[in-house]
């Protein structure tokens, strides 16, 4: 890859990418001043910026989104740089990571089930966040920023927090549990340290996954009693819960990029639970509201969702569970 020095107009507005990237939480202070201007200039090439003047009309490109090599294309076109077609894989697993992981950048196929390499998978920017980009510039942009990250947990912070997840897991037994790093593993110890005390206080934890090592908890002897179905391929969800004082279980499932209980799920989990008797609790935790929003016209009705960000609450999926008694099924 080129690091030829730039023409001041390229230079500029390459530092006014990076600056709307670390105003939206994503973390470059420690990268190198290659792997900035490479984020940089990916965000600049999804965004449809060439130059400072044209922040105003961000991501209102015609066309459907643009892949890796689009992308490359665009780059070397408008940058000043001879970045091999070779190098597209970069783009998806580097360059456009911390955009994508802030929501910043969203990714798109032809076919919406379409693997994350799929060749018709494309990013555009999100429609939330161009609104603020688009103003970049203006006075008290920076206060507009800051405003509109209220209430979302930046990528950065996340990512500050992922060392704490080397710390054993002190499971309810007692027992200390090493998760592996990632945000999906933070997420599911959020559920443990914070949802389980709140709202399944004294359950006990039947299954628990982990992103790398599938599963580090299964009580089979208990699950087995329960007559849950175990030995379905990835059909489990992340944590199962058995509340016996109240006769529940909890299916929780803990979404960072995918993953809901959507109707499609939320039946192949139930086919899990054809034998067992107790009455089953359906729960989709996320980190944060910015993620919920992302997944929340997916959601299945009669299930519940959970925010790791605000943990005293519960979203209910269910017309009329304050109506009155709950059904029974």
């Amino acid at each position: 890859m080129s690091s030829k020095p730039k023409s001041s107009s390229v230079r500029r507005v390459i530092n006014e990418a990076i600056e709307i990237l670390q105003a939206f939480g994503v973390p470059l202070v420690s990268a190198t001043h290659r792997q900035r201007e490479m984020s940089a200039m990916c965000f600049l090439a999804v965004a449809g910026v060439t130059h400072s003047a044209d922040w105003q009309s961000a991501g209102k490109h015609p066309g459907p989104p643009l892949r890796t090599r689009q992308i490359i294309d665009f780059i070397n076109k408008h940058f000043e740089e001879n970045i091999s077609q070779g190098s597209y894989d970069d783009i998806r697993r580097k360059h456009l990571r911390g955009a994508v992981l802030s929501g910043i950048v969203i990714q798109s196929a032809s076919n919406p089930s379409a693997a994350v390499n799929d060749p018709t998978r494309g990013y555009g920017v999100s429609t939330e966040h161009a609104q603020i980009i688009r103003a970049f510039g203006q006075v008290g942009w920076a206060g507009t920023a800051s405003k509109f990250m209220e209430g979302r947990i930046p990528i950065i912070d996340l990512t500050a927090k992922q060392s704490v997840t080397s710390a054993p897991l002190i499971m309810p037994d007692g027992t200390e549990l090493k998760l592996g790093p990632g945000q999906h593993n933070a997420l599911q110890r959020a559920v443990i340290e914070q949802f389980r005390p709140r709202f399944a206080p004294d359950s006990d934890v039947l299954y628990l996954g982990d992103a790398d090592n599938r599963t580090i908890v299964s009580n089979h002897k208990k699950i087995n009693e329960l007559g849950l179905v175990i030995d379905t391929s990835g059909s489990l969800p992340d944590i199962i819960l058995l509340d016996e004082k109240r006769g529940w279980v909890f299916f929780i499932e803990a979404v960072h990029s995918f993953g809901p209980i959507s109707p499609q799920r939320l039946m192949m989990l139930e086919a899990l639970c054809t034998k067992c008797e107790l009455p089953l609790v359906f729960v989709t935790a996320f980190l944060d509201r910015n993620a919920f929003r992302k997944f929340a016209p997916d959601i299945a009705w009669e299930t519940e969702v959970w925010i790791a960000q605000e943990p005293d609450h519960m979203i209910h999926f269910n017309g009329d569970r304050f109506y009155g008694p709950r059904r029974k099924t």
